[in-house]
């Protein structure tokens, strides 16, 4: 069995991180997080994976490539145009097998498989969605189910109190490929609006069930600051890099730690990285690799990214700072987040400084 991994949208709400990367490629403690939601599914038995990429294909085809370095094989179905999500699927086709798992991309889970793959035996139908549990349903696709799971309707965005259930589509589906007959090719395709309905209309069997563990759509800068935190909670099973210390925090590789140092965790500092004399850091902060922070400086429940230098006597607060960032002495950010598109030159002349530094 393959799995499609959908990684092709734009990442929109999570702007500006995502103005030149791929949603699922934003850090998530240090590492992309579709590294993470790949490792997974490999530890879940899945070998064969197809990547539906759009907006920077090139980020996460020159970070996986053909999967060998991961113990697996990866194939790439490009969108010309954005097609939805049934059209990205549909655009997969000729590289799928004849049953098959998608995964949207964007959403940070780490459901178990089996329990989905056999509640789609055992039914029968097309179309196996996994769903989640939501306090208030209002802001998302609502199913509505028969006692053996079957699903009748989806309702969009309905008021809390006229709700069907409060179980919505999680983003991810085991299939049969005799579906994506029912999908048009070269255009923009909604599965919830347009090709679950036609299915379950067709008698061709749309089934739910609920999934297990963590659920996060970190479509916002704060959902994604609150993914880390649930991370470093322990709230989210991911692998955190770096060696756990008792004292609760994470140490990666060749981390110069200067006189004076204080931490309070959890804290998570990647590799090469350098924390000058009488630096705070926590709690709830993460350090991405190569990255310096300067003398004197505070930071708290804030996100840096790799390559970032925080200059002295800086006072970081519920930030994230990305990749290549130089910032100026005494400064005090709170709430900022903060990320440069910069030239191809700028940024090897950056990371040269951030090196030397």
């Amino acid at each position: 069995m393959k799995a499609l991994l959908l990684a092709g949208g734009l990442g929109t709400r999570l702007r500006p991180l995502t103005e030149d990367l791929p949603k699922p490629m934003a850090p998530l403690v240090n590492r992309p997080w579709l590294e993470h939601l790949l490792m997974h599914l490999k530890r879940e038995g899945i070998e064969q994976f197809v990547f539906a990429v759009k907006h920077y294909p090139e980020v996460i085809q020159r970070h996986f490539g053909d999967g060998s370095r991961f113990g697996v094989e990866i194939q790439y179905a490009v969108e010309k145009e954005l097609l939805g999500t049934a059209g990205a699927i549909k655009n997969a086709e000729s590289l799928l097998s004849d049953q098959f798992i998608v995964i949207n991309a964007d959403v940070v889970q780490m459901a178990p498989l089996r329990p989905l793959l056999e509640f789609h035996r055992s039914h029968r139908g097309a179309v196996t969605i996994g769903l989640t549990q939501v306090d208030d349903p209002s802001a998302y696709g609502v199913v509505e189910q028969t006692d053996t799971g079957e699903i009748t309707r989806f309702v969009e965005k309905p008021p809390r109190h006229e709700a069907p259930s409060n179980r919505i589509n999680a983003g991810i589906y085991v299939m049969d490929k005799e579906v994506l007959k029912y999908i048009p090719a070269n255009r923009e395709v909604s599965i919830e609006r347009e090709t679950f309905p036609l299915l379950i209309e067709q008698g061709l069997g749309v089934y739910g069930t609920l999934i297990e563990g963590y659920w996060m759509d970190m479509g916002t800068t704060d959902r994604y600051r609150q993914a880390h935190w649930d991370v470093l909670d322990g709230r989210m099973p991911l692998d955190i890099p770096g060696m756990l210390r008792d004292d609760g925090i994470y140490i990666g590789k060749n981390v110069q730690i200067g006189r004076g140092v204080t931490f309070q965790p959890p804290v998570v500092i990647g590799n090469d990285v350098i924390l000058e004399e009488n630096s705070h850091i926590g709690p709830y902060v993460v350090i991405g690799d190569h990255s310096r922070i300067g003398s004197g400086t505070s930071c708290t429940r804030s996100i840096i990214w790799n390559h970032t230098v925080i200059a002295p006597r800086s006072n970081l607060v519920n930030c994230i700072l990305c990749d290549h960032l130089l910032t100026s002495p005494d400064q005090m950010m709170h709430g900022a987040v903060i990320k440069m598109k910069m030239p191809r030159r700028i940024a090897k002349t950056v990371k040269t400084a951030v090196g030397k530094a």
